[in-house]
């Protein structure tokens, strides 16, 4: 039986020079050399960073800007490149400058703290997760931003619909979805939108979802017509489709979500407070600026809860490497 191998072309990342190899599947490799060989650079910088890259694509857009981040490798190819799980010596670090949100078992004891003695008492230590219905933000489901069209990217407000006015995939001419619109019956598609007056822009852009009354021949007998926005919203944007993410990208920004302002919990958890301040403003301090916070509460029904907080605090991200 053929063992399947990871085949590498050509790597030159950092200091690799056209490196080609291939990896057997389903057995231990060790990678060894002399310190500044490139082993780092092969494992790590070429192989892991291209997988995980590989699998961010997968996610929509909008979860894709949450991600971490990969450089893309030098290499010409890599065949056969299986998902990867990096596990390293590093310890866990951070520093002063860390914000709260970043650590995930110090916002934890943060809920807690907040379910104990912030006032009004508004429920128990879940109630003040983001994670959790009862303390999300509603609208951005506590990501805390939200991804939005740009419609100058969107559109060439200079061409019409039948010349490829709409900038995405399967909306230009030749692709099913454009046939959504000019076969309506709403729009004149061979005027350049530039002319076309604000009400129908407008219907284009965000016209609510019906049955059009006098339909093209191109149009299929049970769709239903929808304003880009929404249509691409729901179909592309809220869709984990790595089909037309680069595209998706060229058209959308990500931004703070105005009304919880990047907060990521509700209006009910922001208004809960220990000495003036919420959860949400607790999570956007340094670590450092929480510590001496905390240092400044004193309530017997927290102080184990206060004492683990410094603890966590000083001993896994303020603690010398």
């Amino acid at each position: 039986m053929r063992t399947e191998s990871i085949l590498i072309d050509r790597a030159s990342t950092h200091n690799l020079q056209q490196v080609s190899l291939s990896i057997p599947k389903r057995a231990i490799t060790v990678v060894t050399g002399m310190s500044g060989s490139g082993k780092s650079s092969l494992v790590f910088s070429t192989l892991a960073a291209e997988s995980q890259r590989m699998m961010n694509r997968s996610y929509s857009s909008y979860i894709q800007q949450l991600l971490p981040k990969y450089e893309p490798a030098e290499v010409a190819r890599i065949d056969n490149l299986p998902f990867s799980i990096v596990v390293t010596q590093k310890r866990l670090s951070g520093n002063a400058r860390s914000t709260v949100g970043t650590y995930t078992d110090i916002y934890t004891v943060l809920c807690l703290l907040f379910s104990r003695i912030a006032q009004p008492f508004i429920g128990y230590s879940m109630t003040y997760s983001f994670n959790n219905p009862a303390g999300m933000c509603p609208i951005c489901q506590g990501l805390g931003t939200v991804c939005t069209l740009v419609l100058d990217r969107l559109l060439n407000m200079d061409l019409s619909l039948n010349q490829g006015a709409i900038y995405f995939p399967t909306f230009q001419p030749g692709g099913w979805r454009l046939t959504r619109y000019t076969d309506s019956g709403y729009f004149d598609n061979d005027l350049p939108l530039q002319e076309w007056d604000r009400d129908a822009l407008d219907f284009l852009l965000y016209g609510k979802r019906q049955k059009p009354a006098h339909l093209g021949p191109n149009w299929h007998k049970t769709a239903m017509y929808e304003g880009l926005v929404p249509r691409i919203t729901k179909t592309f944007i809220n869709q984990s489709n790595d089909k037309y993410q680069h595209e998706l990208e060229e058209v959308t920004r990500i931004t703070q979500y105005p009304d919880c302002q990047g907060a990521r919990v509700n209006a009910k958890v922001r208004s809960a407070r220990i000495r003036g301040l919420n959860i949400a403003d607790c999570s956007a301090m340094s670590v450092a600026d929480l510590q001496e916070w905390l240092g400044k509460i004193h309530d017997n029904q927290a102080e184990t809860i206060l004492q683990d907080l410094m603890r966590k605090i000083a001993k896994r991200w303020l603690a010398p490497p």
